[in-house]
């Protein structure tokens, strides 16, 4: 992993938790307000009391004997697969008539992962109105089989039911978190040197481009579902605990006449916020004028995917941009006082050469804090299916950007310390 084998002075910057509240989980939570909810986010209990909170294992016991759940669920993404598992395992044990549900991205993207017999029925994509079925199928003793869009795990034999109905979880089926289940872990969401916590809130789901490491698009068959204006309006003002939106859009910045308009109506009803955005450079290039008004209203921070700076490996990502346009962006941002992340991802087969000529490129290329994770063949993803014979580790825990998985051309340590000096380049001190 990165951070064993990079530098000592660069450890500190390198990533080691994300921060933020499980916005899924409250959407999922929001479907089923009628019944009684516990929502709990493990993440957040950890980075509460890192010292005094138990493992996981006597962590999630303690919650079952506290509140003696009928249905027990959990989301996940690819790294926190065998987490979910242990947390379903813990529950089967202590009383095998809870129901177990799965969901989240790898459910979607890699459902034939979920045999363990701890899995009883597994809800891939948008499927908080699906898991409300669940919960009255399970009221009223109605046969699983009967709801759509659902897999039943039968020993370790997976069976799928009727197609999927498709929700538009941006518009009509929109549901408002309730951000009160998340009191207890607020202080957690404090990103950097910030004093105040920050939260999610969306204005689109999915994405128009198609980068082949990406599985955000994947996870919506490359469906770019747009919220309401006023439904956004409505939701930032109901948010007076958190001084800090992050928009957790692939892109905020797509449809321009659509966040244009947004910004009006937030200048209009008054609405102050710190607002931190992804934002592709090519956007920037084109629309300087709009990134100027987004920092006059709040914008501080852009998280922008530079990826590399080489048109050959873009055009291998199918990014749908050009590195010339970096340069540009970066000073735009720069020119408009916004905190600027820029990420490059670092391939498998680099060489002295390579970390040499980037190094080179982003000392002369400086952001506020720039970030270097490895490409990773994500579950779902074009670039796995293309590099699935190549994968010489299939253990999902280190499929977080900051493992290889591939067979690199240095040898592993000396790549990883590359990497590592990478994170030292940066403009500032600054950690956003």
């Amino acid at each position: 992993m990165i951070l064993e084998s990079a530098p000592a002075e660069a450890k500190k910057y390198i990533h080691k938790r994300l921060i933020g509240p499980p916005l899924g989980l409250l959407t999922v939570a929001e479907a089923v307000k009628d019944h009684d909810v516990v929502v709990f986010d493990t993440k957040g209990e950890y980075d509460l009391n890192p010292d005094t909170t138990p493992p996981l294992d006597k962590l999630v016991l303690n919650l079952l004997k506290e509140h003696k759940p009928d249905v027990v669920g959990t989301t996940t993404i690819a790294s926190e697969f065998y987490y979910a598992i242990e947390i379903l395992k813990v529950t089967k044990s202590y009383n095998p008539e809870i129901l177990t549900v799965a969901g989240g991205l790898h459910t979607t993207l890699s459902p034939n992962d979920f045999t363990d017999k701890s899995v009883d029925l597994i809800l891939p994509g948008q499927s908080a109105f699906t898991f409300r079925k669940v919960i009255e199928a399970k009221e009223k003793g109605i046969p699983f089989e009967n709801i759509a869009g659902i897999i039943i795990n039968k020993n370790g034999i997976l069976s799928k039911t009727a197609e999927a109905i498709e929700y538009n979880s941006a518009t009509e089926d929109f549901l408002f978190p309730n951000r009160k289940h998340l009191e207890r872990w607020k202080e957690t969401y404090i990103v950097g040197n910030s004093t105040y916590p920050s939260t999610y809130l969306f204005t689109s789901l999915g994405c128009p481009y198609k980068c082949t490491f990406c599985s955000i698009w994947c996870q919506y068959d490359g469906r770019y579902l747009k919220r309401n204006i006023e439904s956004i309006i409505d939701e930032l003002k109901q948010i007076d605990d958190y001084p800090i939106v992050r928009f957790s859009d692939a892109n905020t910045v797509v449809d321009t006449k659509m966040i244009d308009k947004l910004f009006d109506r937030i200048h209009e009803e008054g609405i102050k916020k710190t607002f931190v955005m992804d934002i592709r450079t090519d956007t920037a290039v084109k629309y300087p004028k709009l990134i100027e008004k987004l920092a006059k209203a709040g914008l501080k921070v852009v998280i922008c995917g530079f990826e590399s700076f080489r048109e050959e490996e873009l055009k291998k990502y199918n990014k749908s941009s050009e590195a010339k346009l970096i340069h540009e962006a970066i000073n735009i941002f720069h020119q408009n006082n916004i905190m600027l992340r820029g990420n490059y991802v670092i391939p498998n087969d680099y060489d002295e050469d390579d970390f040499n000529a980037l190094s080179e490129y982003t000392n002369s290329h400086k952001v506020t804090y720039a970030g270097y994770t490895i490409l990773t063949p994500m579950p779902g993803t074009p670039f796995y299916e293309e590099v699935k014979d190549q994968i010489i580790d299939f253990d999902l825990s280190k499929y977080n950007f900051f493992n290889s998985v591939l067979k690199t051309k240095l040898p592993l340590e000396k790549f990883y310390e590359n990497v590592g000096k990478l994170w030292l380049i940066k403009k500032g001190t600054d950690v956003i």
